[in-house]
């Protein structure tokens, strides 16, 4: 495709040292990738220097799964911007959705972290996405409207990507179809230019919702799609390669 895009996996809670033995083939996926396509891996804290060593030579980027808005200080079990990029990441997803609603983190609190991981030197995919009770109650586009503006700090655009995910699809059996993929898109795209104007149209947005082999192309050519964070079809190769090649 002619624009550029992004594929960026997320291992979640999941992923031990073991794991890594297979690393060098998401790189290699990663260094064959086409011009203009970009391959992401976000892992757990433990494996990111790890990670960060083995893939130093090649293109693929690693990155962590949150970070905390102190640089340091006395928060037990917590991991900093500046830890993370110490150990060799060069992004860091934030205000994912099983975090916001698993560790209740709000708006005000993304970009608290959001501000600190730019200052740490991590770019940042920051994540919106509606309920299903808030899609059905007709607020999609305000409620991702609200969370871009209280989510996104002012910053450099280059070091910015918006993740959108369809909450209310997630182990619902319901299924987003282009258009709603397409309103919902196009839609943060338009946010996105009023806060930046020029700037705001150059920002990928990724897809989030349950992206796999069966659907990545399609998913893929729908308006103001730019790429596409995956979670559970990025912890093999094997599911991951044909998401990098369908971009």
């Amino acid at each position: 495709m002619a624009k550029n895009m992004l594929i960026a996996g997320n291992w979640k809670m999941n992923g031990t040292h073991a794991d890594l033995a297979g690393l060098g083939a998401f790189a290699g996926l990663a260094d064959r990738a086409r011009d203009g396509v970009s391959v992401a891996l976000a892992v757990p804290h433990t494996l990111v220097f790890s990670a960060a060593q083995l893939s130093a030579d090649t293109s693929l980027s690693i990155g962590g799964e949150d970070c905390h808005h102190k640089e340091s200080g006395a928060h037990t079990g917590c991991v900093s911007a500046a830890m993370l990029r110490d150990a060799g990441a060069s992004f860091t997803i934030l205000g994912h959705s099983e975090r916001r609603a698993d560790q209740g983190e709000s708006d005000a609190d993304v970009h608290a972290k959001a501000e600190a991981a730019l200052a740490a030197g991590l770019d940042i995919i920051i994540c919106v996405g509606e309920t299903e009770s808030e899609r059905d109650a007709g607020t999609a586009q305000s409620v991702v409207g609200t969370q871009l503006a209280g989510s996104v700090p002012d910053c450099d655009t280059a070091r910015l990507t918006i993740a959108y995910e369809p909450v209310w699809a997630i182990g619902t059996g319901r299924t987003p179809t282009p258009d709603d993929v397409a309103a919902m898109h196009d839609h943060i795209r338009a946010a996105l230019v009023s806060r930046f104007g020029e700037a705001g149209e150059s920002v990928l947005i990724l897809y989030g919702g349950s992206v796999k082999a069966a659907n990545a192309e399609e998913l893929l050519h729908v308006s103001n799609v730019g790429g596409a964070l995956v979670g559970g079809a990025s912890l093999t190769v094997a599911d991951f390669a044909p998401i990098v090649e369908a971009a």
